[in-house]
């Protein structure tokens, strides 16, 4: 193998590695929303971790955080804003990363 092949084969494997962190880290982030957002609409135990899972399948409908920002924003309407929802989106998130990076073998 040559070089070039060396460093395409490691730029590969850290880009599917790369992407592969986002995603979960995206999923740790809209569990942890639903938890958030379960507790402001009254919810606990069994019945909050329900409600974290219909966050975390509301990405599922299109790329990008809109999907999940309008499940929250319409379930907790009348509880909080719109700028609240976003920077516990954006907190939230970087809560997700530093969780997977701890987790992270090291």
């Amino acid at each position: 193998m040559t070089t070039f092949d060396d460093r395409e084969s490691a730029f590969e494997n850290k880009f599917a590695h790369d992407a592969e962190m986002q995603f979960k880290a995206e999923a740790r982030r809209n569990k942890l929303l639903g938890l958030w957002a379960a507790e402001l609409l009254g919810k606990t135990g069994a019945e909050a971790e329900a409600y974290a899972r219909e966050v975390i399948k509301a990405d599922f409908e299109e790329a990008g955080d809109e999907d999940v920002y309008r499940k929250v924003a319409a379930d907790l309407e009348g509880k909080t804003d719109e700028a609240t929802i976003r920077a516990k989106m954006v907190e939230l998130m970087a809560k997700a990363k530093g969780q997977l990076i701890d987790e992270l073998p090291g």
